[in-house]
């Protein structure tokens, strides 16, 4: 299992990946957007999303947990 954790502070822009769906390592599960930069937060390894704990829209700190992957 692994949880997928922000690298930094910024508001939750788009959520690309769904509860259910299979990702592989290194894929994008969101993006971040802070100090008007766009940043993508990727799952280091593959698996199933098994929880999204964020919703777009969302701040999040660094070290908060966006999502876990089985």
């Amino acid at each position: 299992m692994e949880e997928v954790r922000a690298m930094m502070a910024g508001n939750v822009w788009k959520i690309v990946v769904t509860e259910g769906e299979a990702v592989e390592a290194d894929q994008d599960i969101v993006i971040l957007e802070s100090m008007k930069m766009e940043i993508p937060i990727a799952t280091e390894d593959g698996g199933i999303v098994k929880e999204i704990k964020v919703q777009e829209g969302d701040f999040v700190n660094e070290g908060d947990l966006i999502a876990v992957i089985e």
